[in-house]
């Protein structure tokens, strides 16, 4: 890896460490210091005006239902998600966010637009949308990285055209 590779390296993995470091402790010290980010994850993903089957959050998530069940579970409990059947066809479940829900769901949302508008603040607006455009381009790869290991029968190829992919970036850098 050259010196621009290592430096690019060493930098996203900071961001995506000190995002999560920032989020845990903005909850830690907030007024719903008992919940977790991945528990505020989910209630992001409910959303805060209709209510989502089991299934529809699982995927948003990208987790599986089971997962999910553990968290709502304990959301439940915590009084921040209401679970219902649904009226049609009561073998689905319906999940929602109580008003504690909303309202948390809510104030994670301003972190989210403190941060955006703290990173952007000292930009000018060509820059700032030079900037955007260099970080959506970065979530299209990491996403097409992503994708590449859902296909759980083309895993093991997917790791082989990762690993020779990068061999042969070594060889030819």
């Amino acid at each position: 890896m050259n010196e621009v590779e290592q430096k690019m390296a060493k930098s996203l993995v900071s961001i995506f460490e000190n995002v999560l470091v920032a989020e845990e402790k903005s909850l830690r010290q907030g007024y719903f210091n008992n919940l977790s980010l991945a528990e505020m994850h989910t209630l992001d993903a409910i959303g805060p005006y209709e209510s989502r089957t089991m299934t529809e959050t699982a995927q948003i998530l990208g987790i599986t239902v089971g997962t999910l069940t553990v968290s709502v579970d304990r959301l439940v409990k915590k009084g921040f998600i209401e679970r219902k059947r649904d009226e049609i066809d009561k073998r689905i479940v319906r999940i929602s966010l109580t008003r504690d829900g909303k309202l948390a769901a809510r104030l994670h949302g301003k972190f989210h637009k403190v941060l955006a508008t703290r990173v952007l603040e000292p930009y000018s607006e060509e820059e700032k949308a030079l900037l955007l455009s260099l970080v959506e381009d970065v979530e299209k790869y990491m996403k097409t990285q992503v994708a590449r290991y859902e296909d759980k029968d083309k895993l093991r190829q997917t790791a082989r055209e990762v690993a020779e992919d990068s061999r042969r970036r070594q060889t030819d850098g």
